[in-house]
């Protein structure tokens, strides 16, 4: 290659990395746009109103000249939303009725009034838009968990496939640490799985030969010889994908009633205004300028404003008040739904619990003493990577003993380990490890009674001698029980959905104080169970951490996801996220959607008694176009003080800890 071609290269190398840069750039800016432009419009109306205003003591021409500007950067998002409506649906909603309003007013001379609802109308939207974050949830998170391919394993022969092309009875090789390609079962080999994604348990389940295992789960440090008994899109994982779509896509009850309500009223005032226009000046001989200026007034005072007013800001007032205390609400429309909560159903696993092992028990046997059970426990567990050997192994460095190394390790998949130290040959793992001649009254009576209180055994044993057990448990949360009792204290039921043991969830639910538990479940019985809740309680709310709670959380009224132990999918698809996974700060959420609901109903009851008043003063006696703009304007005023009010509760509840 010559010098000039190498040139040509490089000249063209450096042209397309300017065009892709040019391209992110421009991607970068349209979605800064469609996020913060509808705000910014409203801003800048209110700038040019201003301005106008001003200018208008001096120069007529010019300010009506800033009040056009004002009314096209303000008006056009809602005017096109309105447009649109009318286009392709051939229906009315308030958008359009509020730009007729507007327009209507400065036909007949009152351009700062006109400007002004233009003004508050799209600054309500922008920051409807803004806070609402609306629609679709992303759920990459979890279709990054989806495996691309498999191993297929025939004739003695590995090929690489995609997941679509494997068909049932197909064997797949699935090497350690590599994630398991579709549902399934074990034909040959052993290693411990972790199904989190799946089950939402942080410990790894032991699979052997005949064991069933999921797409989506992670295979630990054996290799595994699965026979597909699922297609790809028949798997569990693509049921919980689909689980997600379809929850996230239906519209809840009090949005379809708002829609049909803003339809009916910008019919109503619409038609009212036409007869207005059209009837008097032949029914009670009104000059058409008479007319025209009442059917003005009307429309100005029927304008859904301070409809508008009474709820936005009271709901952003309460989302920020919830953010002060650790609760983020992805939408004010969520605000309401848990207020109205009847029944919450919590995950176990990293919500009701911390998701990590601890040791919590050591019995000694034979002489032995208990700190020394642990530290021979240690000494064997220290070169395993299983989170119970962990556990064992960092309760006996914060004890501060001192272990050693063993030798001739060998981990038995599904039983436990055996290694040699202080030469002799010891053995620790599961109760059914324990030789059969050391099996006694005593070893039965201690396991049977740990294991009764949800904690998984350990027993420690050497040939011909039994040394004690080690008792594990996954740690209540501290403030699980106190938020229990608060949620109880509202009013609210408490259920536990997890995929745990029975015997581990009863226990961790009798001592936080919760009559309902529902165990072993999978994801999709959990969803099953979460409509139950809602059949018979009507509005539910879930609580839960990992990627198996996203289709819990989404069927539920209100999906509540914990803020820093969350999985990308549980925080994607949640309504209101506990930054930091705090969840006695549910009650306080629910207490807070409450007070807002108060305070909504306060303002919309005020709001409809002002405009009704004014109509009913200009239909009677006829008010001055500028007296109705006070009213309007005045009542607006009223209920986003009133509503502001929450920022006040906010404060009191963070400097009163909640």
């Amino acid at each position: 290659m010559n010098i000039a071609t190498r040139d040509a290269d490089n000249r063209m190398t450096t042209s397309e990395t300017l065009t892709v840069s040019s391209a992110k750039a421009r991607r970068s800016g349209k979605e800064w746009l469609e996020r913060y432009g509808e705000g910014m419009a409203a801003l800048a109306s209110g700038v040019l109103i201003a301005v106008a205003w001003t200018l208008e003591k001096h120069t007529h021409g010019v300010a009506v000249a800033f009040y056009l500007l004002a009314f096209a950067v303000g008006g056009f998002v809602k005017a096109k939303e309105g447009l649109m409506t009318l286009i392709e649906e051939r229906d009315l909603d308030v958008n359009l009725l509020m730009i007729v309003a507007a327009i209507g007013a400065a036909c007949i001379g009152y351009w700062t009034e006109g400007a002004v609802l233009i003004f508050i109308f799209s600054l309500s939207g922008a920051l409807e838009t803004y806070t609402m974050d609306r629609s679709s949830r992303d759920i990459s998170s979890l279709m990054d968990l989806k495996p691309e391919t498999a191993v297929r394993y025939a004739d003695g022969a590995e090929t690489v496939v995609p997941i679509e092309r494997l068909a049932v009875g197909d064997l797949v090789v699935v090497k350690p640490g590599e994630r398991i390609p579709a549902d399934g079962v074990v034909k040959e080999g052993a290693s411990s799985v972790n199904q989190a994604s799946i089950t939402g348990e942080s410990i790894p389940v032991d699979k052997g030969a005949g064991d069933e295992v999921f797409a989506g789960t992670l295979n630990g440090q054996g290799a595994l010889f699965v026979e597909v008994a699922k297609t790809s899109e028949s798997t569990l994982f693509a049921k919980m994908i689909r689980l997600v779509q379809e929850a996230q896509s239906e519209k809840p009850a009090s949005q379809l009633f708002m829609e049909r309500f803003e339809r009916i009223y910008a019919r109503l005032v619409l038609l009212v205004s036409a007869i207005l226009i059209a009837v008097p000046p032949f029914l009670l001989g009104w000059s058409w300028e008479a007319t025209f200026y009442k059917a003005m007034v009307f429309l100005v005072v029927a304008s859904p404003c301070a409809l508008v007013a009474s709820i936005m800001p009271a709901m952003l007032s309460a989302i920020s008040s919830g953010a002060r205390i650790g609760v983020l609400f992805k939408g004010g429309a969520h605000l309401d739904h848990v207020a109205g909560v009847k029944a919450i159903a919590f995950d176990k696993t990293g919500t009701l619990t911390a998701g990590k092992p601890v040791v919590t028990d050591v019995v000694a046997f034979g002489g032995y003493e208990a700190d020394e059970v642990l530290r021979i426990a240690a000494s064997l567990e220290s070169l395993s990577e299983h989170p119970l050997a962990k556990a064992i192994v960092g309760e006996a460095r914060s004890r501060g003993l001192a272990y050693g190394r063993p030798t001739d390790f060998r981990a038995l998949t599904g039983s436990g380990i055996q290694a040699r130290w202080d030469g002799d040959l010891w053995k620790i793992g599961k109760p059914a490890f324990v030789d059969e001649a050391l099996r006694s009254e005593e070893l039965a009576s201690a396991v049977d009674r740990l294991e009764e209180e949800g904690k998984t055994v350990a027993v420690l044993h050497r040939e011909g001698e039994l040394v004690g057990v080690v008792a594990l448990r996954d740690e209540i949360r501290p403030e699980a029980k106190r938020a229990v009792a608060k949620l109880r204290k509202l009013g609210i039921e408490v259920a536990m959905l997890t995929g745990d043991r029975s015997r581990t969830a009863s226990a961790i639910a009798r001592e936080l104080g919760i009559g309902r538990v529902y165990a072993e479940l999978l994801p999709e019985e959990k969803v099953a169970k979460v409509k139950e809740l809602r059949r018979e309680y009507g509005s539910v709310a879930m609580v839960g951490d990992g990627v198996n709670d996203a289709p819990a959380l989404a069927s539920a009224t209100v999906g509540i996801a914990m803020g820093g132990a969350g999985s990308d999918a549980a925080l994607e698809t949640a309504d209101l996220v506990l930054m930091n996974d705090d969840i006695g700060r549910i009650a306080d959420a629910v207490a807070l959607g409450r007070r807002t609901r108060r305070i909504v109903k306060q303002n919309v009851v005020f709001a409809l008694a002002v405009i009704l008043a004014l109509i009913a003063s200009n239909f009677s006696q006829g008010i001055a176009l500028p007296l109705g703009v006070v009213g309007h304007e005045g009542s607006t005023i009223l209920v986003i003080l009133n509503g502001l009010r929450m920022l006040r509760l906010g404060k009191r509840a963070e400097a009163s800890g909640g």
